[in-house]
């Protein structure tokens, strides 16, 4: 079996390789039909998803039975004046990638986002529930999860939202920095969600992926909501840093793009397929931050 990653460099990529090769995750062993898998690592330079010739090519020569998509142009605020590249990266490139899937029968597994939803609602988001993004790029992944229910015959769209991990920059390592520099910081208390360790989301990820369960799933971390200013306040004590956390409005902090408000997703589908094993956000991230201690990076 081949399974070829795109955004193999990424946080969510370089988790999916490093589980591939230890053949289990924080959570658990993953499916045995992965021991003997091939793995191709492609990045903008080896594989750029906005070129449909580019897909073509690379496809026909490599045939992946599995192809995990997670690149994409995340730059919440850029994406607000860099139209053309949020849409040829998260819209078209899910769109050739969709169509090249289908040329050679392949599996597509396409990560996308809670940034589809308005965050106005009041309880979890389901599969599917009514997507209403308010920024550029919440519209260019929805308009790419379009184009792969569309072009692909087997999909699958996994939906995440406040992703961390181990390799690259997240809200984790910046809280991180800037705890060690100063006395105190001020982190958004009007936004809520729950933070998703890229290690639980790339064991359920390959948990799906091996199935014919095709569709739409959520896959965040479980737990009680939380807010950024919770989500930081914890970093901070379980790392023991001598930092006080304030709470502030996302008004007082100058952004280009509007952030949803509510972001908590429900894994339903999980629980009526493969089943949902996602740790509870308090205890994934407990597990991030002794494993930081452990390899001396924190």
């Amino acid at each position: 079996m081949k399974i070829l990653i795109t955004g193999a460099n990424g946080q969510l990529g370089s988790e999916l390789i490093s589980v591939l090769k230890n053949k289990s995750s924080e959570i658990g062993s993953i499916d045995k039909l992965y021991c003997k898998c091939d793995i191709i690592a492609t990045d903008s330079n080896a594989l750029d998803i906005s070129s449909e010739q580019n897909i073509a090519c690379v496809f026909e020569k490599l045939q992946p039975d599995i192809v995990i998509n997670c690149a994409a142009f995340t730059n919440v605020d850029a994406c607000e004046t860099n139209l053309e590249l949020a849409m040829k990266v998260n819209a078209m490139g899910a769109s050739y990638l969709a169509k090249a899937c289908k040329n050679i029968n392949a599996k597509l597994v396409h990560i996308s986002t809670d940034y589809v939803f308005s965050g106005n609602s009041s309880v979890p988001y389901c599969e599917w529930d009514i997507c209403a993004p308010c920024g550029i790029y919440g519209k260019s992944k929805l308009l790419g999860e379009k184009y792969v229910r569309a072009q692909a015959d087997n999909f699958f769209i996994i939906r995440t939202s406040w992703l961390y991990g181990y390799n690259g920059n997240n809200f984790v390592k910046t809280i991180l920095s800037l705890a060690k520099e100063k006395e105190q910081i001020k982190v958004v208390n009007d936004q809520v969600g729950t933070p998703t360790n890229t290690n639980d989301l790339a064991y359920h990820i390959l948990k799906i992926a091996c199935t014919e369960n095709y569709g739409i799933y959520h896959c965040s971390g479980n737990g009680t909501q939380a807010s950024w200013f919770d989500f930081a306040s914890l970093i901070v004590k379980y790392a023991g840093l001598n930092c006080q956390v304030e709470p502030c409005s996302t008004q007082e902090i100058s952004r280009s793009a509007k952030r949803p408000k509510y972001s908590m997703l429900d894994n339903l589908m999980l629980r009526c397929t493969v089943g949902d094993e996602m740790r509870p956000w308090q205890e994934a991230l407990w597990s991030y931050i002794n494993r930081l201690k452990t390899e001396d990076k924190l």
